[in-house]
C-alpha cells in the first residue's frame, strides 16, 4: 500500500511539474533573469502549499502512514554550510536549468540531458558521502 501510495504521489508531483514547465530550462533561466514572475509564482505556491500542510499537520495531529506521530525538530543553523550549499546549488541549477525533482521528468520526457544531468548530481552525492565524513562537526 505504501508502494502504490507513493507511486502516486510521485506522478501527481511530476503531473505538476510538467503542466507548471518547472522542469524548462527557458523558464528557469527566465526567473534567473527577473524576466518573468512564472517560476516564483510556483515555487512561492509550493512555499504556501507545504506551510498549510504543516499547519494542518499540526492543529490535527495527524499522523504518519506507519501511525506515527509526526515531530518536526528545528534544525540547528550552520551558516558557513548553508551559504557554500546554496551557492554550490544555485550554481548548478543556473548553469544546467535544473534542480533534482525535474531531473527525473526530465529523463521520464526522454531529453537526453536529464541522464546526463541525473548522473552528475549523483557524482555529487557520492562526492559529498565521501567527503563529510571527514568534515569535523
Amino acid at each position: 500500500m505504501k508502494f502504490v501510495l507513493t507511486l502516486l504521489l510521485g506522478f501527481l508531483f511530476g503531473s505538476i511539474l510538467i503542466a507548471t514547465q518547472a522542469y524548462s530550462w527557458f523558464r528557469i533561466q527566465e526567473m534567473f533573469h527577473f524576466d518573468s514572475f512564472h517560476m516564483y509564482g510556483v515555487l512561492f505556491s509550493a512555499i504556501a502549499t507545504a506551510a498549510l500542510s504543516l499547519f494542518i499537520i499540526k492543529k490535527f495531529k495527524i499522523k504518519t502512514i506507519s501511525g506515527q506521530k509526526v515531530v518536526l525538530e528545528p534544525k540547528k543553523l550552520e551558516w558557513k554550510a548553508n551559504i557554500i550549499g546554496g551557492l554550490l546549488f544555485g550554481i548548478g541549477w543556473g548553469l544546467t536549468g535544473a534542480c533534482s525533482a525535474p531531473l527525473y521528468v526530465l529523463m521520464g520526457m526522454h531529453y537526453k540531458i536529464g541522464i546526463s544531468l541525473f548522473l552528475g548530481a549523483m557524482t555529487g552525492v557520492v562526492l559529498f558521502g565521501l567527503v563529510d565524513k571527514k568534515i569535523p562537526k
